[in-house]
């Protein structure tokens, strides 16, 4: 079992435009999880839009926590794609990576934080 300070925080619901997490009072609208923490995830603070979508800049930060495994949401009906540059980065860093639709995506990452590193960028709206 991992300690308790480093391992990723539980999701406790989604819903469409709201994700709560363990640890903090209020939900986000799209969430960045990771070892030890979480918090908002802004698009404006990578320039991320739903195409050409998910950029490398969004998964170092889960990277710099120590995410050993990556779970990316592609949004509640698919719509938010992943940069192929981002791709390449998770995997010449041996990350592996998850790309799923947003509540198959919440269900794998509850499932792996339990034994993993895992960190995940969560989209809960298209």
């Amino acid at each position: 079992m991992m300690e308790e300070k480093t391992r990723p925080p539980r999701i406790t619901h989604l819903s469409w435009g709201s994700i709560k997490v363990e640890g903090k009072d209020k939900p986000f609208k799209d969430a960045k999880l990771f070892p030890g923490g979480s918090r908002e995830w802004d698009w404006r603070e990578t320039g991320t839009q739903h195409v050409p979508g998910i950029l490398p800049a969004d998964v170092e930060e889960l990277l710099k926590h120590g995410a050993t495994e990556v779970i990316l949401s592609k949004g509640m009906y698919e719509q938010l794609h992943v940069c192929p540059e981002t791709l390449q980065l998770l995997n010449q860093k041996g990350i592996t990576t998850h790309i799923l639709q947003t509540e198959e995506a919440v269900r794998l990452y509850n499932e792996l934080r339990e034994k993993k590193s895992v960190g995940g960028l969560f989209h809960t709206t298209c």
